[in-house]
């Protein structure tokens, strides 16, 4: 699949950071034009402005000063280089929350909080609202005709949850409109239940430690009003954006599995989806682990954005000022963790910061530019690298990963599992248990798009849907028709408890899913770290931790039993031919290994082959497919050499020929053009 470039004119990948020149404004002639030296020099192409500007962008109500961003934006366009121009509504200026204290947020406990830090602003506040898209419409109106401005930076890592007045009033009209009547919402609440029966939607309260806090029903969704509160605010106050300058795109920069926004559905308002990546290096061999987490992370994103190329809108060069122990970037990391993204379907390598601050909570933070400001530093070298590298590969922009498997992770349902109270309690694993199944079908160089219960499953030839504990509207009936059409489903343990209301189905588990899989899941056995169960499979023997689920064939086929406690002899692996498709149903919590022999066996049956045969443990294999060709990455996590079997192609940067047995460096990036299909 071929797309078109992200910032429209201009087919190149995109390299760059979050650039704040306001911050240097009593040295701008002397700080600038350097800045703009040195990012040239860097092989940096666009920069990331106006992020947190608002205070110095509107000094007074009212009365903009849009003078510094004038003359960067005219810089960046004399010296070729694209603005990533943001909306300030990430942090607002002092004068409003002392002006209009009803922009400040108010905590669960009904604490209105002080004015600082970042995102201490209400999403329901008019004032807000009204203030924020003020200033967007008058960005849009100046720089809409610039030759700089390359797309919209929203905001900044939306996040947190407001409890005042105002959220409670959007709550209850959010309730209302999903359910009708106080009566209809009693009943899907299952209210009876400790005589919590509401007489209106007034009457309801968001969670809190001072009030309820025990209705999971409740719980769940507030999470769903606040993450639409987000995606509501995202659309109003980029509507001045789109209106004015309709052909420029934009987007919000997302964290990876951020637990309060259902990022699959503020992805679908998105023009590109976009994301800041922060994996925590080590330099060691711990480094492999790191690399599969990072790349999970970058598919999620991918997927959340409908499976396009996507944006790393930040990443850092070298050592943050967060994680409890702060370490470098040994050499080789930064050109890893850049391709890393690339890999995966990225169109840009960004980084926060290009320059480092003087002052404040980040001037520790790694940068581009130190405070030494000169190039002879060892992370402007390797930024410079990187910047030459992605000059190289630009035949790369606008493809994207083909994948025949999707894997299901799904906001809402880890919402439901967060509260349900069974087994291990409130910890339930369920996003390591969604990673683990990855990592499984990663390690056997198969292409994953990642997806949640609403997207499409056609398409795909195997889907696999861990712990879909809470089965959402419509996923059913889109799960009987793909396997009645001959698609293969892959379920497991704790799937088809619930509805979209956390009621229990009756009928028995895994609820309207019975039939597909030919089985009845009748109790769940939950195992302390002392305990384990055993089952064999193909002549191996396999370890059950956490979870053994105690299941009946209606109609499947048992391929493996639990070998211990009472219920040694029920199926712990079924099959179920429904239709002209199958059904798989692991019932127990296993370990890697049985994961990845399992998917091997299974996509080795269904035709499918691995981008690379025998891959390497600690290795990223994926792909990337575009007008311009197919291109194999093929990423080494380990701080040693390891031999991969490479197919018919090309080095990308140089055209010299790869095939065969080839050696990977310690973190080394390969990036081929394959002959193949």
């Amino acid at each position: 699949m071929q797309y078109p470039p992200i910032m429209k004119g201009f087919p190149v990948l995109l390299h760059g950071g979050d650039y704040n020149p306001e911050q240097w404004l009593h040295m701008k002639e002397e700080i600038w034009p350097r800045d703009m030296e040195l990012a040239k020099a860097a092989g940096i192409n666009t920069l990331s402005v106006g992020i947190f500007s608002w205070a110095v962008l509107e000094p007074r109500e009212g009365e903009y000063d849009f003078s510094f961003l004038d003359e960067i934006m005219d810089m960046l366009a004399a010296n070729g280089l694209k603005a990533v121009l943001a909306t300030p509504s990430g942090a607002k200026p002092q004068w409003m929350a002392e002006k209009y204290p009803e922009t400040l947020r108010v905590d669960a406990d009904r604490r209105r909080r002080l004015y600082g830090t970042r995102h201490n602003h209400c999403l329901s506040s008019p004032v807000y609202r009204e203030k924020i898209c003020a200033i967007n419409a008058a960005l849009a109106e100046r720089y809409k005709d610039h030759p700089a401005l390359g797309m919209w930076h929203v905001s900044n890592e939306y996040g947190g949850e407001c409890h005042c007045p105002l959220c409670q009033q959007r709550f209850h009209t959010w309730l209302e409109k999903r359910y009708g009547t106080i009566d209809r919402l009693n009943a899907a609440w299952w209210n009876t239940f400790w005589s919590h029966l509401y007489t209106s939607f007034d009457a309801v309260e968001s969670p809190s430690p001072i009030g309820e806090c025990d209705n999971p029903a409740l719980s769940l969704n507030w999470r769903r009003f606040t993450s639409d509160q987000f995606r509501d605010f995202y659309e109003c106050e980029s509507a001045p954006l789109k209106a004015i300058t309709p052909g420029v795109p934009c987007t919000a920069n997302l964290m990876a599995t951020y637990e309060g926004i259902d990022y699959f559905n503020l992805g679908r308002a998105l023009d590109v989806s976009s994301w800041d990546n922060y994996p925590q290096w080590t330099g060691d061999a711990r480094d492999a682990d790191v690399l599969m987490d990072t790349a999970f992370n970058h598919d999620l994103m991918r997927g959340v954005g409908g499976q396009k190329p996507f944006m790393m809108m930040e990443s850092s060069p070298s050592a943050v000022n967060w994680q409890p122990v702060n370490r470098l970037r040994r050499p080789g990391i930064l050109m890893l963790q850049g391709m890393q993204a690339v890999a995966h379907g990225s169109d840009s390598v960004q980084y926060f910061q290009f320059r480092k601050g003087r002052g404040g909570t980040e001037k520790y933070h790694g940068a581009v530019v130190d405070h030494a400001g000169t190039k002879e530093t060892r992370v402007y070298r390797e930024v410079s690298e990187v910047g030459k590298r992605l000059g190289e590969l630009s035949a790369i922009t606008g493809s994207a990963p083909e994948s025949r498997i999707a894997l299901i992770y799904d906001w809402e349902n880890r919402w439901a599992l967060k509260t349900a109270a069974f087994g291990h309690r409130n910890n339930h694993r369920y996003e390591a248990t969604v990673r683990a199944h990855y990592c499984a079908l990663r390690g056997l160089a198969y292409d994953v798009d990642l997806i949640d219960q609403t997207c499409a499953l056609e398409g795909y030839r195997v889907v696999v849907g861990p712990m879909t504990y809470m089965l959402r509207p419509g996923f059913a009936e889109r799960v009987q028709r793909f396997v009645a059409d001959g698609g293969v489903y892959v379920g497991t343990y704790i799937s088809g408890w619930v509805d979209e209301d956390d009621k229990c189905f009756l009928g028995g588990w895994p609820g309207p899913l019975k039939d597909v899989f030919g089985l009845w899941d009748e109790e769940t056995d939950a195992l302390d770290e002392t305990q384990h169960n055993h089952f064999s499979w193909q002549g191996k023997t396999y370890r059950v931790d956490d979870y053994a689920a105690l299941i009946h064939a209606r109609g499947a086929e048992a391929l493996a039993q639990y070998d211990e406690n009472f219920y040694r002899g029920f199926p712990v692996l079924t099959r179920h031919a429904y239709g002209k498709g199958l059904a798989y149903y692991i019932a127990a919590r296993t370990g890697g290994d049985f994961l990845r022999d399992f998917f091997a066996a299974l996509l080795q049956e269904q035709g499918l082959r691995p981008l690379v045969p025998d891959l390497p443990a600690g290795v990223d294999c994926t792909s990337r497919v575009g007008s311009e060709g197919r291109f194999l990455f093929l990423l080494n996590g380990n701080p040693h050499a390891v031999t991969v079997c490479v197919p018919s192609g090309v080095r990308e940067e140089d055209g010299t020929p790869v095939r065969g047995q080839t050696e990977l460096q310690p973190w080394e990036a390969l990036v081929v053009r394959t002959d193949g299909e």
